[in-house]
């Protein structure tokens, strides 16, 4: 069916949560196609979701509990193996974020079909890529479960906070992938940028080492990364037992939802762009 990719777009948050309801079948269908599309024609499948962070994980445990001896924040009266789960949950974190932003810049350039010749919802194609990166996140956090409770002989019943952790940085990264997925088809060397972008967030965020190891002049640097808060809450109700910050996740919620709002309505209003440039 053609569709006219010039028509103008409404850009409202109810606009949005209705475009989100409206479309919820099929961003389930197409971020089940996602994952299982991303190991089609390997052997072991989809297992390999479950089998890479396990491998990562078994490798984090050896390196720093057994070669480097490790102990986060020097604290030597912890388990061995704690410094390689509380990297792993930085890491988990880390990943979610930087897969749909190093994705994010080509989901319409690699989608041309669906921007010319039919009716199709090109603003869900973001909330695809989150399925999909949560789907490996939840995978991730399961396997960390596993391991904190095989470590530990517990699992800390905080743990159930975990969404609620999460869900303000989910709404964030849906916000900067509808802007990055626009500006994308317009400059196309944005997807070699966001690639760098992301590998410097991985060493400023406190993913290898705790905040209070910095020098105090560094931190509100760091404090200012978008993860650090997220990985510190993460770590709060996964690994130390502690309920979450919940003023802090409400701030940020607010400054989440904010994002995803100018995220969503740069997107509506460039999309008639679109076509031209492709």
């Amino acid at each position: 069916m053609q569709v006219n990719p010039h028509a103008v777009q409404p850009t409202s948050p109810l606009s949005l949560l209705r475009s989100l309801w409206r479309n919820r079948q099929l961003i389930v269908q197409m971020t089940k196609r996602e994952v299982v599309g991303r190991y089609k024609g390997s052997v072991l499948g989809i297992l390999w979701s479950f089998l890479n962070p396990l491998i990562m994980l078994t490798i984090y445990t050896f390196v720093f509990s057994v070669v480097f001896k490790s102990r986060w924040g020097g604290n030597t009266d912890e388990p061995k193996t704690q410094f390689a789960i509380v990297l792993f949950v930085g890491m988990i974190v880390h990943g979610l974020f930087a897969e749909v932003i190093n994705r994010a810049p080509v989901l319409i350039t690699a989608n041309v079909n669906f921007v010319k010749k039919v009716v199709f919802p090109l603003d869900i194609l973001p909330s695809v890529a989150i399925g999909a990166a949560l789907f490996h996140s939840l995978v991730s956090l399961g396997i960390l479960m596993v391991a904190f409770v095989l470590f530990n002989g517990y699992l800390n019943w905080t743990a159930i906070f975990i969404p609620f952790v999460l869900l303000p940085l989910i709404i964030l990264t849906l916000g900067v992938a509808w802007m990055l997925a626009s500006l994308g088809v317009f400059l196309r060397d944005l997807g070699q940028t966001t690639s760098i972008i992301t590998m410097i967030m991985l060493f400023f965020s406190p993913i290898f080492y705790p905040v209070k190891a910095l020098p105090v002049a560094l931190r509100p640097w760091i404090m200012a990364n978008p993860l650090t808060f997220i990985i510190e809450q993460a770590r709060e109700v996964l690994i130390w037992g502690h309920l979450p910050d919940w003023v802090g996740l409400g701030i940020y919620s607010l400054v989440a939802l904010g994002v995803a709002w100018a995220g969503y309505a740069w997107f509506q209003k460039t999309r008639k762009g679109f076509a031209d440039v492709l």
